[in-house]
């Protein structure tokens, strides 16, 4: 019985301590909307450069080096899915057969 309680009251607690966080992000939350005049993408933009994750492009160096890096990503991203497209395209039909045959 006294187990029961222990149990009741460090629930409460730590509901309580959610609540409270809870109250706390949305307060912190409403208050960067204001700063950024209610704009979600401008409260995004404002974390994301205060964060160091997007900076900000001076030169035309700094853009081409932006891009390049996307560029060398696209290019593994490519060099990974072609060939297993490839192999899904030039299956087999018997293989193919079975493993329709088998979801059936």
């Amino acid at each position: 019985m006294a187990a029961d309680k222990g149990n009741k009251v460090a629930g409460r607690v730590i509901l309580g301590m959610g609540a409270l966080m809870t109250l706390w992000a949305g307060a912190s939350l409403t208050a960067g909307l204001r700063q950024a005049d209610w704009q979600i993408g401008e409260l995004a933009r404002q974390y994301m450069m205060a964060t160091g994750m997007i900076k900000p492009i001076h030169t035309m160096v700094d853009f081409y080096s932006h891009i390049k890096g996307i560029e060398y990503l696209i290019c593994v991203a490519f060099f990974v899915a072609f060939p297993v497209f490839f192999k899904y395209v030039n299956k087999e039909p018997a293989k193919i057969k079975k493993q329709v045959k088998i979801s059936s």
